[in-house]
């Protein structure tokens, strides 16, 4: 019986814990831009990218991922709001969210450039030429320090030195 009321209170404090932490990371997320378009074609788009960032003479990064996604938004507030890492995105690449959800898996897109967020989880990140090739690969977490991410590690991926 004693064995019982323990595993009892473990079940319940787990799932108190849990809502507690899942209130908090609506809040967090309410907090946030949400940058991605469920409703938008992810391969027409990325097409028109592509296009801009060879006039332009940029590489197109691509983040995968939802708004559904914290460490998504985490990663979109980190380098759009940080003056240094902005900087850098802003010269060397176009920047776009690939929208992967329930709403929209953005299929074609996907069996283009393939989804390493499938693999490695999201965000995930891909980095195309402006033919459209993909150079890179990165997943999130060799980026992330604790409940966010490592700023070192963010601008070296950017700069493309990681």
């Amino acid at each position: 019986m004693k064995n019982l009321i323990f595993i009892a209170l473990l079940c319940w404090g787990g799932m108190t814990a849990w809502a507690q932490s899942s209130e908090e990371t609506n809040k967090e997320r309410a907090g946030y831009e949400q940058p991605y378009h469920p409703e938008e074609d992810g391969d027409k788009r990325i097409s028109e990218l592509l296009k801009q960032a060879k006039k332009e003479r940029k590489k197109v990064l691509v983040q995968i991922g939802g708004n559904w996604c914290i460490w998504c938004l985490r990663f979109n507030h980190l380098v759009t709001t940080n003056p240094e890492l902005k900087t850098i995105l802003d010269k060397k690449y176009v920047f776009y969210h690939l929208n992967f959800s329930p709403e929209n898996k953005n299929e074609k897109a996907f069996a283009k450039y393939g989804n390493p967020g499938a693999q490695f989880g999201y965000p995930a990140f891909l980095i195309l030429n402006a033919k459209g090739e993909v150079l890179f690969t990165q997943k999130s977490e060799d980026l992330e320090s604790g409940k966010g991410y490592d700023t070192k590690k963010v601008k070296k991926f950017l700069q493309g030195r990681l």
